[in-house]
C-alpha cells in the first residue's frame, strides 16, 4: 500500500498566501471541460516529462526523479494523448520509442524495475534505507501501460515493430515468480541485491495490488501459479468484507472501502465492467466503494469545511502536513481531485458535479499549469502547488475509459492478459 515514506526531498506544503501563477479557465460545456482536463493533465506526462528518458518525475519538485508506476500510468496517458489528437500518432510513437529504450538499460532486478530512479542514468534511487531494488506493484503498473501501448501499435512498421518487439522482449524478462521468494504461494512486494528480502512485504489484498498477481499470473516465462492468488492474494484480515455501509454493500476491503486509488490503479487497464470471480464483481465492488467515499464526505461526520455533494473524495495524496492515504477511516480534512476524477467510469453524474466544483468554485486556487493541483484542505485554507505523477495518471486515463473504453479494450485484447485471467479463475465478457 501506498502510504509512502517520502524523503525530504519532496517540500510539498506552499503556505496559504503564497502565490500562483493564475492560468485561464474557459467556460466550456460537459464534453469539452472533460477533454480540457484530459489534455491539461496529459501535459503533465507530455511537457514535463524528462528530456532524457521521457519518463514521468514523480512530483513537480523532483524532476529528476523518475516514478515507474506513474509512469506506467503516463504510457496509458500517450495513448489517450494521440485518440483526443493532443498529439500526432508519430509524436506518441517516438516518446514512447525513448521510453522503451531506456528502460532496456535501466537499473532492474530480476527483470523488475525500483519504484525511483534517475530520469538521466536509469540508477535506482533509494524509495526508503532498504527499498534500493526491486518494486513488483510499481513494475506491475507499467506492464499494465505497456501491454496495452503493445496493442496500440499494432502496424507493420520498422517503428511500431520496434516497440512492439521491445515490449515482449522485456515482458518475457520480468521474472515475477522470483517475488515469491522461493516458491511460495504468495508475491512479495521487494527484492534487492544489498538487502535481499529483508523488506519481508507480502502482497495481500484487498488495495490496489489486484494487477500485480494478474501480470504475474499472465506472464509467459515466469508465470505464478493460480494456488499464489488463492492462497496468498485473498488470504488476509482485510480482503473479504461483506457489511453495508450508509446502505451500500462493500464486498471487499477495509471497511469504508479505504483510500480510492483502491478502484482505480488495477483497473485503468483491467476492465471491471462484468469482471467477476469467486470473491467479488469487481464492478460492484469498485462503484461501491466509491459511492460509500462520496457518501462518507456529505455526511462528513468531522464536520470539515467544503465537504458536500459537490465537493468530495479521499484518497492517497499531499496534505496540509506531508502527506497520507485518505479515506473514511483516516480523514484529515483533505480533498483529492484525482478521487472523484478517477472515478468517472463508476459515478459519472457525482464525478462530473465534483468536476464543475472544482473548476467553476475552488477555481484558480486549484487550477495550474497541469490542470487540478494534487490536493487541497478548506478547512486548513491549504492549496497544493504541486502535481503527482500517480495522481494524475488515472485522471487521464479514467475519464478515457468513461468516455469510449479505451485502455480497456487495449490491454484486455492481449492474448497473454486472457490466458491469465482465466487461469486465475476470472470471468469478464472481454475474455
Amino acid at each position: 500500500m501506498r502510504l509512502i515514506l517520502l524523503s525530504l526531498l519532496i517540500g510539498s506544503v506552499l503556505p496559504a498566501a503564497a502565490q500562483k501563477k493564475q492560468f485561464p479557465r474557459p467556460q466550456l460545456g460537459d464534453s469539452a471541460l472533460l477533454t480540457l482536463v484530459q489534455q491539461k493533465t496529459f501535459d503533465y506526462f507530455w511537457k514535463f516529462a524528462h528530456p532524457l528518458s521521457g519518463l514521468a518525475p514523480e512530483r513537480t519538485t523532483t524532476p529528476e526523479v523518475v516514478t515507474i508506476g506513474g509512469s506506467g500510468f503516463g504510457v496509458m496517458a500517450i495513448l489517450v494523448g494521440i485518440e483526443r489528437k493532443f498529439i500526432t500518432r508519430e509524436q506518441g510513437l517516438d516518446r514512447l520509442l525513448k521510453i522503451i529504450r531506456f528502460l532496456e538499460k535501466a537499473d532492474h532486478y530480476h527483470g523488475i524495475w525500483p519504484h525511483w530512479m534517475n530520469g538521466a542514468t536509469g540508477k535506482t534511487i533509494p524509495f526508503s534505507r532498504k527499498d534500493d531494488g526491486g518494486d513488483l506493484v510499481e513494475s506491475a503498473f507499467m506492464f499494465q501501460g505497456l501491454l496495452a501501448v503493445q496493442q496500440y501499435f499494432d502496424r507493420n512498421t520498422p517503428k511500431e515493430q520496434e516497440l512492439r518487439n521491445k515490449i515482449t522482449w522485456l515482458w518475457n524478462d520480468a521474472e515475477w515468480n522470483w517475488y515469491t521468494q522461493g516458491g511460495q504461494d504468495v508475491l512479495y512486494w521487494h527484492w534487492s541485491p544489498n538487502n535481499g528480502w529483508s523488506m519481508n512485504h507480502t502482497i495481500r489484498g484487498w488495495n490496489e495490488c489486484l494487477i500485480t498477481y494478474v501480470l504475474a499470473a499472465s506472464s509467459p516465462k515466469f508465470p505464478i501459479s493460480a494456488k499464489a492468488y488463492h492462497q496468498g492474494w485473498v488470504v488476509s484480515n482485510y480482503f473479504k468484507n461483506g457489511k453495508d455501509f450508509f446502505g451500500i454493500k462493500l464486498p471487499l476491503g477495509f471497511d469504508y472501502g479505504g483510500p480510492l486509488f483502491f478502484a482505480h490503479y488495477s483497473f485503468l487497464g483491467l476492465d471491471p465492467r462484468g469482471l467477476k470471480d469467486q470473491y467479488a464483481d469487481y464492478w460492484e465492488q469498485n462503484t461501491n466503494h466509491t459511492l460509500i467515499n462520496r457518501q462518507y464526505c456529505i455526511n462528513n461526520p468531522k464536520q470539515f469545511k467544503g465537504y458536500s455533494a459537490d465537493c468530495w473524495g479521499l484518497t492517497a495524496s499531499d496534505n496540509h502536513e506531508f502527506y497520507n492515504a485518505h479515506s473514511p477511516t483516516n480523514d484529515l480534512g483533505v480533498i483529492t481531485p484525482t478521487a472523484a476524477l478517477s472515478s468517472f467510469p463508476y459515478t459519472p453524474a457525482y464525478s462530473m458535479q465534483a468536476l464543475k466544483y472544482f473548476y467553476n468554485k475552488v477555481g484558480a486556487r486549484l487550477w495550474g499549469e497541469f490542470g487540478f493541483y494534487d490536493a487541497f484542505s478548506e478547512t486548513h485554507n491549504w492549496f497544493d502547488h504541486q502535481y503527482l505523477a500517480i495522481d494524475q495518471g488515472p485522471i487521464v486515463v479514467m475519464i478515457e475509459n468513461y468516455r469510449s473504453g479505451l485502455l480497456w479494450r487495449l490491454f484486455m485484447s492481449h492474448p497473454d492478459i486472457k490466458k491469465g485471467l482465466k487461469g486465475l479463475g476470472f470471468s469478464s465478457p472481454a475474455i
